[in-house]
């Protein structure tokens, strides 16, 4: 027997919805239309990637709806980003017990982006505690292991701030640092201009003998396009080599992902594309809106890639046209912390709230996962200026 699609709180209901049902509904298409990845997002990351991605219909006790949120199922390695002395006796472990600390987990948020609560009423007191209830009982009728409210930006610590300090209905969740993403602040003329006014004489010195290379190199040419067409299979050949290299694996890109993104964004997506002789050697793909460029994933061709530094080539190309757009703010994804360091990135903190739906095993979680919360495996983030605003008190 399925599990059921409606959960009753002691304060409303939600309504589990396939996001295809969602399209045409008002509270939802709203509900994101001032971010970067809008409703069309959710529903092309639903459709394309290797998730199992819902909606909820927030209800009060009357019927009438008072908010949406995305959420998905998702087979997660607790241990994936944690540190060597977690991870080699964990390998012994798991000898005999494969699955342990890999758990089905319910993700409240976006399975290929940074967490967002969908729209006002849902970051209410109201609305909150409606979710915290809920959330619980819908892992148990799916048999999740853990609520994960998943990669939330640190804007939301004061309304979300009642999942782990309050008592009432549903779990008590626990809050740790994710992955930070890294943000940094444009008004500059130029690439130069950026380099003399944010960068190390030192970390200058290093780029400038990076891109020196290129002088000897065959020239290599960027396009800028919304569509990539009968490049698509090239660009994500590309992005598997540098996936298949990446320490921490989450979402991997589909064709048809990139295919409907063309398609159905045109007007925020943008790929950028390096070609050398013609073939393509370099890809990334970035998001535009509202004043800021959202550097979101990277392919490499690895046969030249160290050779030419094209990891930093990307980086100055993306940061140059970015500039010449006016653009404010140059967002990028989480890892690779000790080259955006040396580049003058701050940490843009995003959080995990994190329970167990058992109160027992809860209690537990609660203090083992302070000791293996992803963070703990990268000493580059201490570097950071910002770097204590990943733990606020």
């Amino acid at each position: 027997m399925p599990p059921p699609a409606v959960f009753d709180t002691s304060t409303g209901r939600v309504r589990v919805t396939p996001l295809a049902e969602l399209r045409a509904d008002a509270a939802w298409c709203d509900a994101f239309r001032h971010l970067a990845k809008d409703a069309r997002y959710y529903d092309i990351v639903g459709g394309t990637l290797d998730f199992e991605c819902h909606g909820l219909r927030i209800e009060d006790r009357e019927g009438r709806l008072r908010g949406v949120q995305p959420f998905f199922f998702v087979d997660q390695d607790l241990a994936a980003t944690a540190p060597a002395w977690v991870r080699a006796p964990l390998r012994a472990v798991r000898r005999f017990f494969p699955r342990c600390l890999r758990l089905k987990m319910l993700m409240v948020g976006c399975a290929a982006g940074e967490g967002h609560l969908g729209g006002a009423e849902p970051a209410e007191t109201w609305g909150l505690a409606v979710l915290r209830e809920a959330m619980v009982k819908i892992a148990r009728a799916h048999r999740a292991a853990l609520v994960v409210w998943k990669d939330f930006p640190a804007h939301y610590r004061q309304p979300l701030d009642p999942l782990h300090c309050a008592p009432a209905p549903g779990a008590c969740y626990v809050r740790i640092p994710s992955m930070p993403a890294t943000r940094l602040e444009l008004g500059y003329a130029s690439f130069d201009d950026y380099m003399a006014r944010r960068l190390s004489h030192s970390m200058r010195k290093n780029l400038r003998r990076k891109f020196k290379a290129l002088i000897k190199a065959a020239p290599l040419a960027m396009e800028v396009t919304h569509d990539l067409g009968a490049h698509t299979d090239e660009a994500l050949a590309l992005y598997l080599q540098t996936y298949a290299r990446s320490p921490l694996q989450f979402e991997k890109l589909t064709k048809e992902f990139l295919q409907r993104l063309a398609a159905e964004m045109p007007e925020r997506v943008r790929f950028f594309l390096w070609r050398q002789n013609g073939k393509l050697v370099a890809f990334s793909l970035c998001f535009v809106h509202d004043g800021a460029i959202y550097d979101e994933y990277l392919g490499l061709d690895y046969t030249v890639a160290l050779d030419l530094h094209l990891y930093f080539v990307t980086y100055r190309d993306i940061l140059s046209w970015a500039l010449a757009q006016g653009l404010t703010t140059y967002y990028s994804t989480p890892l690779n912390y000790d080259p955006k360091l040396h580049l003058g990135f701050a940490l843009a903190p995003l959080d995990l709230y994190v329970a167990h739906p058992s109160p027992v095993l809860n209690a537990l979680l609660r203090r083992i996962l302070p000791l293996i919360q992803p963070t703990r495996a990268e000493p580059a983030l201490q570097h950071f200026a910002n770097a204590h605003e990943m733990t606020p008190a």
